[in-house]
């Protein structure tokens, strides 16, 4: 049996750059599959890391069937549902959503869904600019333990984890390290 190696950190590498390639290429074609408009379709980011995924799955769209399909990012920050409760308040950035949303498939992009909670934030800021014909979710990792009736449909890797384990997705472009995915202790 072929275990995985802790890191001088301890975290345990899950995923490589290439399998993180692999995944959000195969993502790609399950959106192709699942949505005949591909004119009609929005993929929004949720920052830092979702914004990046969402790039790079239009991106594989864009190569696999020769269509721009619209990026947005959506952010959360004033949406979450812990706002008031949290140490300090979250960090704003502009959400920037193609309008008008009416009519389109809006695809919520995360790196980790873990509760829910992001993506039910996710949805009310998405509200706040218009009222999509469907709204759906692709997340690179999906951890488990979900507090909100929300699932995924489309998942890069389903990964159950312990409630004292954390995911930690690092990309190139917004970490400055190689692509990857760690499982660590908290």
């Amino acid at each position: 049996m072929n275990q995985k190696k802790q890191n001088s950190s301890g975290a345990v590498p899950i995923m490589d750059g290439e399998a993180i390639h692999r995944a959000l290429r195969r993502i790609a074609h399950e959106i192709i599959e699942r949505n005949p408009q591909l004119e009609k379709i929005v993929i929004a980011g949720i920052p830092s890391r979702g914004v990046e995924i969402a790039r790079r799955i239009a991106a594989f769209i864009h190569e696999i069937e020769k269509i721009d399909i619209e990026t947005g990012v959506i952010d959360v920050a004033m949406h979450r549902d812990d706002v008031g409760t949290r140490p300090e308040l979250p960090v704003v950035r502009a959400s920037k959503l193609p309008l008008p949303l009416e009519g389109c498939t809006v695809i919520i992009v995360d790196d980790v869904l873990y509760t829910g909670r992001t993506i039910r934030a996710a949805m009310d800021a998405i509200n706040s600019f218009g009222r999509p014909a469907r709204i759906q979710l692709a997340a690179l990792v999906d951890r488990g333990h979900r507090e909100l009736p929300i699932r995924p449909d489309y998942v890069g890797k389903n990964l159950p984890t312990a409630a004292a384990e954390k995911i930690r997705v690092q990309l190139e472009q917004t970490d400055g390290e190689p692509d990857a995915v760690y499982l660590e202790k908290e």
